[in-house]
């Protein structure tokens, strides 16, 4: 990236130029006048549009040692800004130091207004102010950044890491236009996902909501939202613990969903075939617990009924089958068991447990007892359809080129072709029902996860998701939606993810697949599974 590589090589000028310079004015007022100007490279989406931007803002200060009359200065600035308190800008005027801030960022009838006071000693400052055109819709991607225009959160905070916090401090980002920097967000399809959360959050009153999109052949984040969020321009709402970022700062025991990774271990394994059938007549009991069907059949299921019928006793026992040892490479070779890497710095690791029983595998296997964040779900399950491949996330743009430098494979093609039939088959037969978006083939397995309040689980209080991705014949994204503590939608409705999650994310395709360019196709039966394994 242009931006990351002219950084350093521009603050070896600027270090260049400072040496060669006679004595410099090394003052209060240049120092603050350096720090508040310092600019930073405007935000884009995958599209060009602006995410962030700077724009200029006046700042009051005030050089106590100049001042003439500090009672005449006291009582004029407080008629136009009563907020600082006489005490305490008193304080500051009478300090005798060279340079006090008063107030950064003044409105513009501010600014006049003080200006026509014509106090001597009192002055402004240009800064440089991060304005976020768009408000909340993308704010946990982009983050935000500290009154003196320094990125404490998201892509934000990244750039500083990447050389640009360095830049300004050598005085180098001052009134100087920046090279943009673009990231994989698509913005229309980032209002998509947060517009489909807020109207499901309202219509299931669920407590808090998560919706991603990612491209399964780049690792591209093409959309992330985490219900609760906050406006970037009101940084001070990011403190607030309901508006964490759940996406990749909160981990989760994920239910269901990971019988799509347990499924999938155990063909991986060459243990288990797609033909075998497992006993679920019975439950399994271990010690003094007990592992049940939710809808049970009671009869012997064959691997894709346990897939589509959800069977907790069916995929423990295809997992004691492929080994429990095997069991946990998988998982760690498929990225559920170290912390994800990618740019945002709000990134959660795993919770593990304490220790890999025979009893641990079998809950794992259906969801419980290892969390994991949402995002890591998401980039698990792309390896899974696209042939293979695991990709580390990100959230700057990646053409296909790099992507193919940066994969890794990590099952089979075959496999990766099983997990798509049996996505397609949950959608046509099970219980992603709800899914179906016309024109588009879409897949994918639900979860309903009891939650875990003070160590226990509580019934009542669930946790849905639906993992998905489209077109199956030829997946080019996952979608994954989760909503926390959802209600039923009427009076008798269902409450399972497959009544909540699964048609949130038929909303979300069925928007946002025009957008990315994904054709529909109306010549085929929707209710055909046209994929072979």
């Amino acid at each position: 990236m242009v931006f990351f590589a002219g950084v350093y090589g521009l603050i070896a000028l600027r270090l260049v130029s400072l040496g060669m310079a006679t004595e410099a004015p090394a003052t209060a007022y240049i120092g603050a006048q350096q720090a508040i100007a310092a600019s930073r490279p405007d935000l884009l989406d995958r599209n060009g549009e602006i995410l962030a931007t700077d724009i200029k803002t006046a700042s009051l200060y005030a050089e106590p040692r100049k001042i003439l009359d500090v009672e005449e200065a006291i009582d004029k600035l407080s008629g136009v800004l009563p907020e600082l308190g006489s005490e305490n800008l008193r304080r500051r005027l009478e300090s005798g130091s060279a340079f006090q801030w008063l107030k950064r960022e003044l409105t513009p009838d501010q600014r006049r207004a003080i200006h026509h006071l014509g106090l001597p000693g009192i002055g402004f400052l240009t800064e440089s102010r991060r304005f976020y055109p768009g408000g909340p819709t993308a704010s946990h991607i982009v983050g935000h950044v500290n009154v003196d225009n320094q990125g404490i959160a998201g892509i934000e905070k990244y750039l500083d890491g990447q050389g640009l916090a360095d830049l300004q401090s050598a005085g180098f980002a001052t009134d100087r236009p920046l090279e943009p920097v673009t990231l994989s967000a698509d913005l229309r399809v980032q209002h998509v996902v947060r517009d489909e959360l807020v109207k499901a959050m309202d219509r299931f009153q669920a407590i808090a909501a998560v919706g991603i999109v990612l491209d399964v052949d780049t690792g591209e984040v093409v959309a992330m939202s985490s219900l609760p969020d906050y406006d970037p321009n009101n940084p001070a709402g990011a403190l607030e613990d309901d508006n964490l970022n759940r996406a990749t700062a909160g981990v989760y025991e994920m239910g269901s969903v990971f019988k799509t990774f347990s499924v999938a271990m155990a063909l991986d394994s060459g243990k288990v075939s797609i033909e075998d059938s497992f006993d679920a007549s019975k439950p399994i009991r271990v010690s003094r617990f007990t592992i049940n069907d939710f809808h049970g059949k009671h009869r012997v299921l064959s691997v894709p009924e346990v897939f589509i019928f959800s069977s907790n006793i069916g995929t423990a026992k295809m997992t004691l089958e492929a080994g429990i040892d095997h069991q946990q490479e998988f998982f760690g070779r498929i990225g559920l068991l170290s912390r994800l890497q990618t740019e945002l710095p709000e990134v959660a690791s795993p919770m593990l447990p304490p220790k890999w029983s025979e009893l641990a595998a079998m809950t794992i296997s259906f969801g419980h007892g290892l969390s994991v964040t949402p995002m890591q779900t998401a980039v698990a399950a792309a390896a899974l359809v696209n042939g293979g491949t695991l990709l580390p996330p990100t959230f700057l743009e990646r053409d296909a080129a790099t992507a193919a430098q940066l994969g890794k494979r990590v099952v089979s093609q075959r496999v990766s072709d099983a997990m798509r039939y049996l996505f397609r088959l949950n959608a046509v037969q099970g219980s992603g029902r709800q899914s179906r978006v016309p024109g588009y083939m879409v897949g994918g397995k639900t979860g309903t996860a009891d939650k875990v309040v003070n160590g226990r689980y509580v019934n009542g209080k669930r946790r849905n998701s639906f993992l998905a991705a489209f077109p199956m014949d030829n997946p080019k994204y996952v979608v994954l939606v989760v909503l926390d503590e959802p209600k039923a939608a009427r009076e008798g409705g269902g409450t399972t993810a497959g009544s909540n999650a699964a048609p949130t994310v038929a909303s979300i395709i069925r928007r946002a697949a025009p957008m990315l360019g994904v054709a529909p196709h109306f010549d085929d039966d929707s209710d055909t599974v046209l994929i072979s394994y």
